[in-house]
């Protein structure tokens, strides 16, 4: 499924203007249950990015990363779970191998360690709605356009 072509199609708005659109990078939502100071902030946000990057070969600069914290009464964990406790959530176009979303895990739950927070307090999960299901580029089906990269990683 090599979708290889134009980078960034142009199309015509509702006004009438040409607008550049790129294909849809993930979309990730990263999820604690306690405050952090913002470069900690920051950092949970550039690891997802760069592990995303590597693992899946989205483009460079083509970030859509939430950053979202409860209040711990707010977000229930299991019992063996620390205050560190982190669930990131991709939504993602479906064709990546099983090999580039272990190196995704991988990578995200490393980062995270790296910053202090224990491997068993990160849960990863992903979405893979079909094509069809994404309205890009102005509303089109992606399943019906050149997304102009592969999704074979």
């Amino acid at each position: 499924m090599d979708r290889a072509a134009p980078s960034t199609p142009e199309i015509s708005s509702p006004s009438g203007e040409t607008r550049c659109y790129a294909a849809p990078m993930p979309l990730a939502r990263i999820e604690v249950r306690r405050p952090r100071p913002e470069h900690e902030v920051q950092a949970l946000i550039t690891t997802v990015y760069e592990a995303l990057r590597a693992a899946l070969k989205v483009p460079e600069g083509d970030r859509n990363i939430r950053y979202l914290e409860y209040p711990p009464e707010r977000f229930a964990t299991p019992p063996d779970r620390t205050d560190d406790y982190t669930i990131v959530e991709i939504t993602l176009l479906p064709g990546r191998s099983l090999e580039a979303k272990r190196t995704l895990y991988r990578l995200i739950v490393g980062g995270f360690g790296e910053l202090g927070i224990d491997p068993a307090d990160v849960l990863v999960v992903l979405h893979e709605p079909p094509l069809e299901n994404w309205g890009i580029r102005g509303g089109q089906p992606a399943s019906e356009i050149d997304l102009g990269f592969s999704l074979d990683v």
